[in-house]
């Protein structure tokens, strides 16, 4: 990832307290060439993707097709996030979308648009608004 990027995902995980650390856990995008099965790339991804999550995990898929949410839904759904006392897994997919064995397992989806972010940009965004929600939960200046 380009420098800024991760300047701007370390920026915000870092002002989140303890109790809604951000881990960013990634999974090797698989090659892809011009003659790629990309099907069979996508479920590898996947299938890295399931075994790297720990059991009792809230997932959450980012998705295009997911639900819109406005800033103070997501911070809602972070607040019941942390009430549940599970781990939470925030899943991208590749350049391809997510292995629909991922979409099966996960509890809720989310899409940040109906437009298509490069994944720095997703990375980036995610954790600003994980901030900006948490800092809605705790009254902190920062969402005004």
């Amino acid at each position: 990832m380009p420098r800024w990027v991760e300047q701007g995902y370390d920026d915000y995980a870092k002002r989140l307290p303890r109790e809604c650390e951000l881990v960013l856990k990634e999974i090797p995008a698989g090659k892809r060439g011009k003659n790629s099965d990309t099907q069979r790339i996508t479920r590898d991804e996947g299938e890295k993707m399931l075994t790297a999550i720990p059991n009792r995990t809230h997932i959450v898929t980012l998705d295009i097709v997911g639900k819109s949410w406005t800033t103070p839904e997501l911070s809602v759904n972070l607040k019941n996030w942390m009430e549940s006392g599970q781990n939470v897994a925030l899943l991208v997919g590749g350049p391809e979308g997510l292995a629909e064995a991922v979409k099966v397992r996960a509890q809720q989806s989310w899409s940040l648009s109906k437009l298509t972010f490069p994944h720095p940009f997703v990375r980036v965004i995610v954790a600003e608004q994980i901030y900006r929600a948490w800092s809605i939960l705790n009254n902190h200046p920062y969402h005004r």
